[in-house]
């Protein structure tokens, strides 16, 4: 079982500084010595860089940005993905007053020159040259940009391409050279410079990712940031130097967030990449206490250890499906005894108290036998020390949820959206309650108001148990969207609030719910509001089932594009004698069909929890996984708008 440890502190953190840089160097004040980076090196070992270190580094860099002329207001492009440099070229950036402008290495070459242009970029760092080749596509599109720093050296004929075009091509190792031989007093003018950034300045302008089409550029400062700082020793009980697996792109609100949540509870960021070998060595050889994720890169464990066990086969995967079975059953009992169900009726815990206690003796013994024999091998994956994983950027599916906690890892879902910088709850460690993701964190005030087809029809909050949009007032609420104050006007109210967009509930323990988008609701033809993420996530709980799309607006019922798992059904084919002469031929074929639809009928049903309405009558097999760029974003969030016209004519045959 995962050691459940104490909190730090039960009340708001009110010592942080007025700004983010300032919060590094109270940090440096406290502990440093203490490791603040891991990061490998040519030899593929973790070298550690003390918080004083880091710190140096940052104020040296920033005497080099200034020598460049990065001023106070300039917007700076960050193209890059995780790495040690970025958080220092990060602090360098906010430290003279500038705001960063990231991006990851995936985006598209259209996407970055729109953003570098539009966010008034004269100066942007890239990661590699083949980033920098993005822009040179369309040099006409960035006109403003003049110098580009590099993180990795680009091949030459790239460099010498882009002095043509006018770019003044500068190493990011040649500008920590410089900034190591800068003087005292060149270091005290940025110390002083970080001293006069007030809350209210802007730290960052994020680009949404897209899923709705052309992205807004969301204006966060540091208050938003420092607000959320203050809540995060309530939720997350991190302990002195306990160590962070950063894996996720950077560039996102949810992953920047824990590298300053690193610093604000004084651990350690030890960066890694989303690729299953690589977390799994480095797990080993970091022994994280923390690992942040998106939902796919859970399920994408999850799926793992059922393949590694179903190719094993015979008693010891029979073993591994029947402790799965019992874990289930054995946290099912437990969330009733202990007061873990969320509540969204009002009714007594005694109840439920009463209703799992003999399954939860019952199941006791077997659950401990099984920690030994099974659990607590897969737990060993993670390093042996895991106090929890968080899941956010996107819903977490039951089943996923189910598998993490049978086994005994802590995964705790938590919400938020980038206009909120981003975090708004995550689930306490101590008090887990699956279905929901945690309490409102106490920077910001929310409501639950009522709507119809996806608008808000009232701004009266509604009771506990009751569907609508969420709304967000508070420190965390973002400036605005940079340029756009049209678009600011329709989500932020005059008194404040944020229309977040979301479909959610409350819980009568002030618990959020969320179950999706205001604008992905279905709506059919007999006028039946339909949200289509709880069918989605029912669908690819499915061993079988990689991807799901579930359409059907101003339709008589619903229908799903699937993408097949191709290897779980190539598997099942060989394992039941199904003869096909290609991976098309056994899309059509009638066994997988029929299995296919086995599985839509025993996921999406009344047993389940859904309506009539919500159940899918009809599907297509498509047969090439989501593309990121294409169908799927980086977040790996399928972009809905892009569907319909991908996908035109299987939606056509559906209906």
């Amino acid at each position: 079982m995962t050691k459940k440890r104490p909190m730090l502190r039960t009340s708001l953190d009110k010592t942080l500084g007025k700004n983010l840089p300032l919060l590094l160097r109270g940090r440096v004040q406290l502990i440093p010595d203490d490791p603040l980076q891991g990061a490998k090196d040519a030899s593929g070992t973790y070298i550690y860089y003390s918080y004083k270190d880091v710190y140096c580094r940052c104020i040296e860099m920033a005497c080099a940005l200034q020598s460049l002329g990065v001023r106070r207001g300039d917007h700076v492009g960050l193209i890059s993905d995780n790495r040690r440099e970025w958080l220092i070229m990060d602090m360098a950036l906010l430290s003279l007053g500038a705001a960063d402008v990231p991006r990851g290495c995936d985006s598209m070459g259209n996407e970055i020159r729109f953003i570098l242009n539009f966010a008034d970029c004269t100066v942007s760092v890239f990661e590699t040259g083949r980033q920098l080749e993005k822009v040179l596509e369309s040099r006409d599109e960035v006109p403003l940009l003049k110098t580009a720093i590099l993180f990795d050296a680009p091949a030459k004929d790239i460099q010498d391409r882009a002095e043509q075009l006018g770019l003044r091509i500068v190493l990011f190792s040649d500008l920590e050279k410089q900034g190591a031989q800068a003087s005292e007093e060149a270091r005290r003018v940025v110390e002083a410079e970080m001293d006069k950034t007030e809350p209210g300045e802007i730290a960052t302008i994020i680009f949404t990712s897209g899923t709705t089409g052309v992205p807004k550029g969301v204006m966060l400062t540091h208050d938003n940031y420092i607000a959320l700082m203050e809540a995060v020793h309530m939720v997350l009980p991190a302990n002195r130097g306990d160590k962070w697996l950063s894996i996720l792109p950077v560039w996102h609100s949810f992953e920047r967030s824990i590298q300053y949540y690193a610093i604000t509870l004084m651990t350690c960021l030890c960066y890694s990449k989303p690729v299953g070998p690589v977390m799994v060595a480095d797990m080993a050889a970091v022994r994280p206490q923390w690992i942040c994720g998106v939902p796919r890169l859970w399920d994408a464990f999850a799926r793992t250890v059922y393949k590694t066990m179903r190719k094993t086969g015979g008693v010891v995967y029979a073993l591994f499906l029947a402790a799965v079975s019992v874990g289930k059953a054995y946290y099912w009992a437990k969330e009733r005894v202990f007061g873990l169900r969320c509540r969204f009726r009002p009714f007594p815990r005694w109840i439920d108290s009463v209703a799992g206690f003999i399954p939860f003796i019952l199941l006791w013994p077997a659950h401990m036998l099984f920690d030994v024999l099974v659990y607590r091998k897969i737990r060993e994956k993670f390093g042996g020390i895991f106090t929890a994983g968080i899941s956010g950027g996107g819903s977490l599916p039951p089943e996923i949820d189910s598998f993490y906690h049978a086994v005994g890892i802590s995964l705790l879902e938590g919400y938020g959206i980038t206009e909120t910088a981003p975090v708004l709850s995550v689930r306490n460690l101590n008090k887990q309650r699956r279905g929901c993701v945690g309490e409102v964190y106490p920077a910001c005030r929310i409501k639950i108001v009522a709507e119809e087809n996806g608008k808000i029809v009232s701004r009266d909050p509604l009771p506990p148990g009751q569907r609508g949009i969420l709304m967000v007032q508070g420190r965390q609420v973002m400036k605005g969207y940079y340029k756009r104050p049209d678009l600011t006007a329709q989500v932020i109210d005059e008194e404040g609030w944020f229309n977040s967009g979301d479909i959610a509930m409350l819980s009568y323990d002030n618990e959020i719910k969320i179950f999706g988008r205001a604008k992905d609701t279905i709506v059919l033809l007999d006028g039946e509001n339909i949200e289509p993420l709880l069918i989605e996530q029912a669908l690819t709980g499915s061993v079988y089932i990689e991807n799901a799309v579930v359409v059907g607006q101003d339709q008589k019922y619903l229908g799903a594009l699937l993408v097949p798992a191709r290897e779980a059904v190539e598997s099942w084919a060989k394992e039941n004698n199904v003869a096909y002469d290609s991976w098309e031929a056994l899309l059509k074929s009638d066994e997988l069909n029929k299995l296919i639809q086995a599985e839509i009928e025993n996921r999406v049903c009344a047993k389940s929890g859904f309506r009539t309405c919500e159940r899918v009558y009809k599907f297509v097999l498509l047969p090439k996984s989501f593309e990121q760029g294409r169908e799927i974003n980086g977040k790996l969030e399928v972009m809905r708008y892009k569907i319909p016209k991908l996908y035109a004519a299987e939606i056509a045959s559906l209906f």
